[in-house]
């Protein structure tokens, strides 16, 4: 067994199907299988294209140059403590 896909394996596969299923049944069967590889081929772009998004959106935020930063509004200076007393200096 050299190979497990030979024109001569998939004749006996296919044979073997058609006295498993019935002639009736087989075009349902081939339906079904071509709609789950058509979804699974959809899920799987879809799951690439979201880790190509994350990896663009990484490298942009890891190779861009870091944001300046934002002017903070200048806290005013506390004052001096003022001499309350109501008597004369000394």
């Amino acid at each position: 067994m050299d190979d497990l896909f030979a024109p001569s394996h998939l004749i006996i596969i296919a044979i073997i199907a058609l006295l498993v299923f019935g002639p009736g049944k087989l075009p349902e069967l081939g339906a079904g299988l071509g709609k789950a590889i058509r979804e699974f081929k959809a899920s799987m772009s879809g799951i690439t294209g979201a880790v190509d998004e994350v990896k663009t959106s990484v490298t942009t935020s890891v190779m861009s140059p870091p944001a300046e930063p934002q002017a903070q509004p200048a806290k005013p200076q506390a004052e001096e403590p003022r001499d309350t007393s109501t008597g004369p200096a000394a």
